[in-house]
């Protein structure tokens, strides 16, 4: 149960190989305020094994670091080439493993509901997310599509999630 006016940090994630977008928000009595964002980086001269443990090695950096007490991935879409979508899928294992270790729920997103509940429709573009994850997220600074995709996420999350219980005094 969350008591009137406590806040909930929301981790929001965009898996990549190369790197992976985190976005981290709160929310309290509806209202959503930016935390902190950033990329967590693989090194693409290693194995893939070596890269997926940077990943969840930064991952589980971030989330030591801010304690989100929930968590949102975007599900992979299907790639033309299978074994970028492989890939991509193993990166995906990571970045849900990552907080479901540290004992977060983790939630999962399709792209087009994370672009419907963020743009108002499914088949948006990376600029109007980037547009709006801005305006909903004031002052927020986004270095690339990556942050903003785990922000579209976070609020994605953020707008789905069942609303918490309160305690009237």
């Amino acid at each position: 149960m969350i008591l009137r006016g406590s806040k909930t940090l929301l981790i929001g994630l965009d898996p990549g190989l190369r790197q992976t977008g985190w976005g981290i928000v709160a929310i309290k009595n509806n209202h959503l305020t930016h935390i902190a964002n950033g990329t967590v980086s693989s090194n693409s001269k290693l194995s893939l094994a070596e890269r997926l443990r940077q990943l969840h090695d930064g991952l589980a950096e971030v989330i030591f670091e801010y304690h989100p007490q929930e968590a949102a991935v975007e599900e992979t879409f299907v790639n033309v080439n299978p074994t970028t979508t492989l890939k991509l899928g193993q990166a995906r294992g990571v970045a849900l493993l990552a907080p479901a270790e540290a004992g977060i729920p983790v939630h999962e997103y399709t792209p087009n509901q994370v672009k419907k509940a963020v743009v108002g429709t499914g088949h948006a573009a990376k600029k109007q997310i980037a547009m709006m994850v801005k305006t909903l997220l004031p002052g927020c600074k986004i270095k690339n599509a990556d942050i903003a995709d785990a922000l579209a996420v976070a609020i994605c999350h953020a707008h789905s999630r069942a609303p918490a219980c309160t305690l009237e005094n």
